[in-house]
C-alpha cells in the first residue's frame, strides 16, 4: 500500500478498537455473560496500529469502547475513532510578541528554512529581554504550519512515488458448517454471471450479471438485481445501497475475494457503516456457499422459465426476478431449515440498524487518498484531471480526497482526524480562469473562533543572526580576518 494510501492514525485506532468489540456488537452476548467475554477479548494480543508491536488492553478499556459504541448506533466507528485535543490549532505557547516577530521574519524572509527562522528568533531574544522565553523548535515548526507560513522554494523538490505490494497467503482448515444466531447479523454477497443474453437498445446482445445478497440465518434474499457492463465495484455499491434501504444495516457482511468485493470504496463504504467486513480465503468459494445454493434456484427456476422468452431485456429481467425473488423464493419454505425465509426473518431477533439516506451512502463507498498540492495554483490532480482546493485550504500540502473512481462528480476534502467532509471539490475550468477575475483570497483556515491575521509587509533590517554575529566580531576589537584589494590603478613605471 503507497504511502497516500494508507489511513490516517485515527482511521487505525478505530479500525483496531471496532475490531476488539466487533463480535461483541454482531453477536451479543446471552445477559450476565458480558463480563467473561470482556475478560477473554482482556487476555488476547493485538497489534499496535502505529508501532505494529503486540499490545494489550484492559478489561474497563474494551467496557468502555462497548458502550460507546452501543450509545451511537448510527456510527458506532466513527465514535470510536481517537478524539481531536480540544486546544489543536491554539498557539497557547507562543507569545503574541514571539508571534509578531516570527510574521515580520517571514514577510521579510520567506525564503527561509523553519530551523533559519529558529535560530534568528533565538538570536533576536537575546538582544531583546523582554521577548521572554523563546519557545522550541517544534513548537515554532508547528506555528508556520498552523498559519499557512510554508517556504517558498526557488526550484521544485523531485517527488517519488511508492508501490503497491500485496501478499496472499493459503491456509487450509477443516469443514464445517456454520449458521448465525440473528436476523441481520451476517449478510452474504456475491456476484453471478450466466449465459442468459439480454437485447439493449442499441440492437446488441449483451451477458449481463446478477449481484445477490443473502441473509444469513433466515436465507431472506435481501437484494437480487442485474447489471450491465459498468464497474463492478460501482455496481456492488449500488446494489449494497438497495439492500440496506430495503433491510437495514446488518452487522456483518461475508464475500469472496473478487476485485469488485476488496475494492477500496466497498472497504470503506462497509467501514464506515459499521459494518463487520470478512472475506474467505483464496481459492475457498465453499465458504460462501450459501450464496451459491441461491444460484442454483436462480439457475433451475428463474432462468429455467426464462428461457422461451425471446427479445429479453434488462428492466423485464430484473422485474421478473423482483416478483420471483419477492413472491416466491422468500415465501418458499427452505429445503435446510424447513421454513419460509420470510417468516424466519420476521421471527428472529433483529440486530439490524436504521439505514441512512441515499446522499449518506453515496458519500460512505468512497476512497480516501492523500494527494499532494499544487501551491502555485491550489490544485490536486485525481484520475489524471485537476481539481481546485478553496483557498482558505492552500496552506495544507497533503490534502485527504474522498471520491469513488467510478463517478468524478462528486469529490469532497475531507477532515484527516475526524473523516467528515470539509467541503466539495471542483475540476480546473481553465476557459474560466482565463477571463481574469481572481478573487480576494481568504484567510486560512484555522481554529474556531480565531480572527484572521493581516499580512505583514517586509523590512528591511539586518537579520538577528548577522546582527549578533556582527556584534561578537566587533567586540573582539580585531579587525575583519581579510584584506581588502587594492583596486586604484597602478603608476606606470618611469
Amino acid at each position: 500500500m503507497s504511502e497516500s494510501e494508507k489511513p490516517s492514525i485515527h482511521e487505525r485506532w478505530a479500525r483496531l478498537r471496532f475490531s476488539v468489540i466487533g463480535q461483541l456488537l454482531a453477536a451479543p452476548p446471552e445477559k450476565g455473560a458480558l463480563r467473561a467475554a470482556l475478560r477473554e477479548l482482556a487476555q488476547r494480543t493485538w497489534l499496535h496500529p502505529v508501532t505494529g508491536a503486540p499490545v494489550r488492553f484492559g478489561l474497563s478499556t474494551i467496557e468502555r469502547w462497548l458502550y460507546q459504541a452501543r450509545r451511537t448506533p448510527r456510527d458506532p466507528f466513527g465514535v470510536l475513532r481517537r478524539k481531536v485535543r480540544k486546544d489543536l490549532g491554539f498557539q497557547q505557547s507562543v507569545s503574541a510578541a514571539v508571534q509578531l516577530l516570527l510574521r515580520e521574519q517571514y514577510a521579510s524572509h520567506a525564503s527561509w528554512s523553519v530551523q533559519l527562522h529558529y535560530l534568528n528568533l533565538k538570536a533576536m531574544a537575546e538582544m531583546r529581554p523582554e521577548l521572554g522565553p523563546v519557545p522550541c523548535y517544534s513548537t515554532v515548526r508547528r506555528f508556520f504550519k498552523a498559519h499557512g507560513l510554508r517556504k517558498i522554494r526557488r526550484v521544485s523538490a523531485r517527488r517519488t512515488e511508492g508501490t503497491e505490494r500485496a501478499e496472499k497467503h493459503v491456509m487450509q482448515f477443516e469443514v464445517r458448517s456454520y449458521e448465525v444466531e440473528y436476523v441481520n447479523q451476517l449478510w452474504h454477497w456475491d456476484g453471478h454471471k450466466t449465459s442468459i443474453q439480454v437485447l439493449t437498445p442499441r440492437g446488441e446482445y449483451e451477458t449481463p450479471i446478477l449481484i445477490g445478497i443473502l441473509d444469513d440465518r433466515s436465507r431472506l434474499v435481501c437484494h437480487l438485481q442485474w447489471y450491465l457492463g459498468a464497474e463492478r465495484s460501482q455496481i456492488l455499491a449500488h446494489a449494497l445501497g438497495q439492500a440496506f434501504m430495503k433491510r437495514g444495516l446488518p452487522a456483518s457482511g461475508y464475500h469472496d475475494n473478487g476485485k469488485a468485493m476488496i475494492a477500496t470504496e466497498i472497504g470503506e463504504g462497509l467501514t464506515r457503516l459499521g459494518l463487520v467486513d470478512a472475506n474467505t480465503m483464496a481459492y475457498s468459494a465453499y465458504m460462501n456457499g450459501k450464496i451459491e445454493v441461491l444460484w442454483n434456484s436462480v439457475e433451475g427456476q428463474l432462468l429455467a422459465m426464462l428461457e422461451n422468452v425471446r427479445d429479453l431485456t434488462l428492466e423485464a429481467l430484473n422485474e421478473a426476478t423482483q416478483a420471483w425473488a419477492e413472491y416466491h423464493y422468500n415465501r418458499f419454505p427452505h429445503s435446510e431449515t424447513g421454513q419460509k425465509p420470510l417468516d424466519r426473518y420476521l421471527a428472529g431477533r433483529d440486530v439490524s440498524r436504521p439505514c441512512p439516506d441515499s446522499a449518506t451512502l453515496r458519500l460512505a463507498f468512497t476512497r480516501t487518498e492523500r494527494r499532494i498540492q499544487r501551491m502555485s495554483d491550489g490544485t490536486v490532480v485525481l484520475a489524471g484531471r485537476r481539481f481546485e482546493v478553496p483557498n482558505p485550504y492552500r496552506h495544507l500540502r497533503q490534502l485527504p480526497i474522498r471520491y469513488a473512481h467510478w463517478d468524478l462528480t462528486h469529490v469532497y476534502l475531507a477532515d484527516e482526524r475526524t473523516g467528515e467532509v470539509l467541503c466539495r471539490l471542483f475540476p480546473q475550468d481553465k476557459l474560466a480562469n482565463a477571463r481574469g477575475a481572481r478573487r480576494p483570497l481568504e484567510p486560512v483556515a484555522g481554529p474556531p473562533g480565531a480572527s484572521p491575521v493581516k499580512p505583514l509587509q517586509a523590512t528591511a533590517q539586518l537579520a538577528p543572526l548577522l546582527s549578533k554575529l556582527l556584534s561578537q566580531q566587533a567586540a573582539t576589537g580585531l579587525p575583519p580576518p581579510y584584506l581588502p584589494m587594492d583596486d586604484s590603478p597602478e603608476k606606470p613605471e618611469t
